[in-house]
């Protein structure tokens, strides 16, 4: 049987990286209320609050995509080999042991 390599995860993901997209969802739902109040002094105000509930239910998964695919790309999978000395990585990561691969 194959000796198993080991392996580093590693997620080098920071708030320098979606601030960009918290900055358009702030925008979206202060437009969606903007428009709210807009439409608060029509005679039917269910309306404003329609709105308020489309913009933020179509703009949600969009969000949660970005997000998700964000912090995917920020992931590292490195091998390591099982004699090599770990050191701690740069930055604010934890000193972790390898994950080992099974079959």
């Amino acid at each position: 049987m194959e000796k198993f390599r080991k392996y580093r995860l590693a997620c080098t993901l920071t708030f320098g990286d979606i601030y960009g997209q918290i900055i358009v969802w702030l925008i979206t739902i202060t437009l969606s209320l903007a428009s709210a109040m807009a439409l608060m002094g029509a005679r039917r105000p269910y309306y404003a609050l329609a709105t308020v509930g489309l913009i933020i239910l179509l703009s949600l998964p969009f969000l949660l995509f970005a997000f998700v695919t964000t912090l995917f790309n920020h992931i590292e999978l490195t091998a390591v080999d099982a004699q090599t000395q770990y050191e701690p990585m740069p930055g604010n990561v934890s000193n972790q042991q390898p994950v080992e691969a099974t079959s």
